[in-house]
């Protein structure tokens, strides 16, 4: 690469240089920990010292890793570019015709095959947060027809990162976490669901061996879309390992007429030289550039009255969710026409008048004398073919092919919103009860998968109504719910407030839900409730205190009767509202950390100010340990030049014990540097069980 242009994208933690060999596609030549100011000669020199060597049986020229994974110039492995023209141009020879670099944090790329007629359009971006992001336009020069299969971007990472992190799960058990070396092959995740899924990777992450929360070296993808999309990583015996992914587009999905484009959704990509944290920071601090007023305390009615609409009830629940120091009140499923049930009325949104013959103002008007502002339910993808609309419109149905519907899930269908004239009903009757009413919240549902060619066009239109509904109604805030965590991505989260975490407000599972989630994303935007003692989902039954340190680290909200709850729940509630209150600004601003707790049955984490002044940790303990005495446990990320006060909170209650209550249960004051390296002992506690931690 003697006669190599190169472009150097950095900020203080990580560089990413771009080089380009004459006409060839763009190739990443390092992508991880900060070069620093360098000039263009060392630039140049750097890329030459990582090219590609020419080994025996092998082309003549180096076969280099682009941006843009090129079969056509003989990459072997995962192609970035798939499609062809009436069988031919599956692979085509795209060459660069102009590039540039912007201000130090942009580079873009034209290249074009004449041959093939096509033109892709290539654009990197180094981000304030730290992250980079990737994204490729594909356009059809040509006067037929070119039928794309896939567009996905690729990032080379070193040999040494040789450990693969990413997720799976299930309905209520989302985001577990699976480790693997990385060996030579692929390692393919694929998401077909319609939506992000269940069981898909909220990201890939690869790392030096044994990488944790606070060591090692960690590159990160994810890619933002909330349709089909697949995630990867690849390590060929004559290549460099890659982290990778696109939009999974189906057969036939995608097919350019003469002049159009298709976009790929951003590949968002992040490096840390001290472990998973590193990867969070950056993830946070860029969903967090948007501006965010307090997260309001929220009461959810689903699990207090399910689909038992009684003005009466509801207005009690109201009156005591307003003693309490609750600040946003949402009814959730179960107000609209024909829904006694889930077996009937989705499309049909309309205030059912049999329940609330005055409509929802009678309501609305109580929650907002009491201070609270009022949300509401919809889910406005889906269809119950027990509806009016359904019966007005079966056409509107989505399915594998015309006059085709998959199999009922949950009893219901998808709605064809990519339909214009769906499209115009849902977003006229969506906005016509936001115009009506005096709403601030929405919980935007989606609970089934999508079995159709078209998740492309129906993921277009959602994201296309979200952003008419926003200019339209600018105040009302969105959470994204997908039968809880179904819906969780960077595309969604550009146009919404918060996510449903997970349809389980079991603090057991949520403990490891919210733990995973929140390595990409931060607190404020994960909903986080305080269920009934006796779990909806699974049953288990957990003290109020166990519930509220889990909810404290979240978007904090109730899900549970409360007017069912006895004097001593109540009190432990209200003192809970309190303490979140004062500590929302710090869990909602500040940097999470995670200690690196050698016991399996513990599990350490926290906030600490940016300024780091003061923190909160919690202390969980989720099983029984295996140790006597539990290990020391060591504060990371607070100031060692500090000293700190220690306090052990206990808004809804002490935790359980399995040793003699503690001497003394007093603040301690000890420098950072002593709670961040040598610890402290806490007391053994009983298995689901928190200790907070309150350091200033």
């Amino acid at each position: 690469m003697s006669n190599a242009e190169v472009v150097h994208l950095h900020d203080d933690t990580s560089s990413i240089v771009i080089a380009l060999q004459g006409s060839s596609l763009p190739v990443v030549a390092h992508w991880g920990r900060t070069l620093g100011d360098i000039g263009p000669e060392a630039l140049r020199a750097s890329a030459r010292a990582v090219e590609w060597p020419i080994p025996n049986n092998a082309p003549d020229v180096p076969v280099t890793l682009a941006l843009l994974p090129d079969a056509g110039a003989g990459y072997a492995g995962r192609p970035g570019l798939r499609g062809h023209r009436g069988g031919e141009h599956f692979a085509p020879a795209l060459a660069v015709t102009s590039f540039s670099g912007e201000d130090g944090s942009i580079f873009r790329y034209v290249a074009s095959d004449e041959a093939a007629e096509l033109t892709v359009t290539g654009t990197v971006e180094l981000l304030p947060s730290g992250m980079v992001r990737v994204r490729h336009v594909v356009r059809n020069d040509g006067s037929t027809p070119y039928a794309l299969e896939g567009l996905e971007t690729a990032l080379p990472i070193p040999s040494h990162a040789t450990e693969l992190l990413d997720f799976t799960g299930r309905w209520s058990r989302e985001r577990a976490p699976q480790r693997q070396t990385l060996n030579y092959g692929s390692w393919v995740r694929e998401s077909r669901h319609g939506r992000t899924g269940h069981d898909a990777t909220i990201g890939l992450l690869a790392g030096t061996p044994g990488f944790s929360f606070r060591h090692g070296e960690v590159w990160a993808v994810h890619v933002a879309w909330s349709g089909n999309h697949v995630t990867y990583a690849e390590n060929l015996p004559d290549g460099s390992p890659v982290l990778g992914g696109g939009e999974l587009l189906l057969p036939g999905e995608i097919t350019l007429a003469p002049g159009e484009e298709y976009e790929s959704p951003w590949l968002y990509a992040a490096y840390s030289a001290e472990g998973v944290d590193g990867i969070s920071a950056a993830f946070h601090r860029h969903l967090r550039e948007r501006s965010s007023r307090p997260r309001p305390v929220v009461l959810n009615t689903w699990e207090a009255v399910y689909f038992d609409h009684d003005l009466a009830r509801l207005t009690s629940l109201a009156d005591t969710a307003a003693a309490m120091g609750v600040e946003r009140f949402v009814l959730d499923d179960g107000w609209f026409r024909h829904r006694r049930d889930d077996t009937a009325g989705l499309g049909d949104w309309y205030v059912d008048e049999t329940v609330w013959p005055d409509g929802l103002t009678p309501l609305i008007k109580h929650v907002r004398s009491l201070g609270m502002e009022f949300g509401l339910w919809f889910e406005p993808e889906m269809v119950n073919p027990d509806s009016d609309l359904y019966r007005a419109h079966p056409d509107w149905a989505l399915g594998p092919r015309p006059g085709v519907l998959p199999p009922p899930s949950r009893n219901q269908q998808v709605l064809n919103i990519a339909h214009p004239e769906a499209y115009a009903h849902i977003l006229d009757r969506v906005s016509s009860v936001l115009a009506d009413n005096d709403i601030a919240f929405v919980k935007w549902d989606h609970n089934r998968d999508l079995i159709s060619s078209r998740v492309h066009d129906q993921t277009a239109a959602f994201y296309r109504l979200l952003d008419d509904l926003r200019l339209r109604h600018p105040h009302v805030e969105i959470e994204s719910c997908s039968s809880g965590g179904g819906r969780i991505d960077l595309g969604v989260l550009s146009r919404t407030d918060r996510v449903w975490t997970s349809d389980c407000n079991d603090a057991l599972e949520r403990q490891l839900i919210q733990r995973w989630t929140g390595v990409f994303l931060p607190p404020e935007l994960m909903g986080a409730h305080v269920g009934p003692t006796k779990s909806h989902t699974t049953g288990r039954v957990h003290d109020l205190s166990f519930r509220v340190a889990t909810a404290l680290f979240g978007h904090f909200g109730i899900e549970w009767d409360i007017n069912s709850t006895t004097e001593e729940e109540r009190a432990g509630l209200r003192a809970a509202i309190e303490y979140y209150k004062d500590v929302r600004s710090l869990v909602h601003t500040g940097t999470v950390v995670r200690s690196d707790h050698p016991d399996p049955a513990a599990w350490v984490h926290g906030i600490v100010a940016a300024d780091r002044s003061e923190a909160l940790f919690c202390y969980a303990q989720l099983t029984t340990s295996v140790q006597t005495k539990p290990r020391r446990v060591r504060l990371p990320g607070l100031d060692p030049a500090r000293t700190y006060r220690l306090s052990f909170d206990a808004p809804a209650g002490r935790p359980r014990l399995t040793q003699r209550d503690p001497a003394s249960w007093d603040p301690l004051e000890l420098p950072g540097s002593a709670l961040s390296e040598a610890g402290v002992q806490l007391p053994v506690l009983e298995p689901e069980q928190a200790l907070l931690m309150r350091l200033r």
